[in-house]
């Protein structure tokens, strides 16, 4: 693990945007250092128009007073003029989790069409941060100390006192104390990793995704989910032997996870001869 990215992940000093294109950088090195493919611009892979988008939406609401009549203009002015107006899908395609290249084409993957929605928002002097509200990860837009904008970054459509009152009633608890509280860094990069490590194996990319569980694992040591997944990967690209202690930490952790039943049964059934090192 570079030690260096590893300190951009955990610096809260870090621009979040940066992080998500240091992270790209990192699990698609090889793509960087490539030459532009034919059909690729080099504004698909430039974040240029970025300030575009904010230059222009700092001047829709430049004559406006009201914080709240800001804020209205400001979203439809993003989501219409624009067209950051999508629909959400089961399956996001590889492309949707680069920066610059989704933003450029207007298909971004949801956490990385909040976090760009919150640059362009705090530029236009907004208080913004990502939430979750069940069952997504939601912008909230804070107008001024009594009004506040919940909405989904995807769609553009927000949440109204009722619809986000029947929301936090699937949370445990007491009703009466639950808060919408923010997402912290880590939150969102694992998230965000994760949504890619999925879109990644979807696409038989096996090694950039265990970039992936190796950057979620150096956040979280001790996620049994994500050393199942490291073994799994491993075991793809021919390492089994070195994948079996991924395997094993998994099912001692989670027992009574259906998945675990299975490889316990397996891994009872496999002497492993001595190690051989690649």
């Amino acid at each position: 693990m570079n030690t260096l990215l590893l300190a951009e992940l955990q610096s809260d000093e870090k621009d979040l945007l940066e992080t998500l294109v240091l992270l790209e950088e990192h699990i698609f090195q090889d793509i960087v250092c490539q030459p532009i493919k034919q059909g690729v611009t080099q504004t698909d892979q430039s974040l240029d128009s970025l300030e575009q988008i904010i230059e222009q939406c700092q001047a829709v609401i430049a004559e406006i007073e009201s914080p709240l009549e800001q804020a209205e203009i400001l979203l439809n002015e993003l989501y219409y003029q624009h067209l950051f107006i999508d629909k959400h899908k089961s399956v996001w395609p590889l492309e949707s989790f680069k920066v610059a290249k989704s933003l450029n084409q207007r298909l971004m993957s949801p956490m990385v069409k909040a976090v760009l929605i919150c640059e362009i928002i705090n530029a236009c002097g907004f208080v913004t941060d990502l939430v979750f509200v069940p069952t997504k990860v939601m912008v909230r837009l804070c107008c001024d100390e009594q009004h506040a904008i919940i909405f989904d970054a995807v769609t553009g459509e927000s949440l109204d006192w009722h619809e986000l009152d029947l929301r936090l009633d699937d949370l445990e608890g007491d009703p009466s104390q639950h808060e919408i509280a923010t997402m912290n860094r880590q939150a969102i990069l694992v998230e965000h990793l994760s949504a890619l490590k999925n879109a990644l194996i979807r696409e038989l990319a096996f090694d950039k995704a265990l970039l992936c569980v190796d950057l979620l694992l150096s956040l979280n040591p001790d996620d049994p989910l994500q050393r199942r997944d490291r073994g799994f990967l491993l075991h793809q690209l021919d390492c089994f032997k070195v994948a079996v202690d991924d395997y094993r930490y998994f099912v001692e952790q989670c027992p009574k996870d259906p998945a675990a039943q299975l490889l316990k049964i397996q891994l009872d059934n496999i002497t492993l001869t001595d190690p051989t090192f690649h």
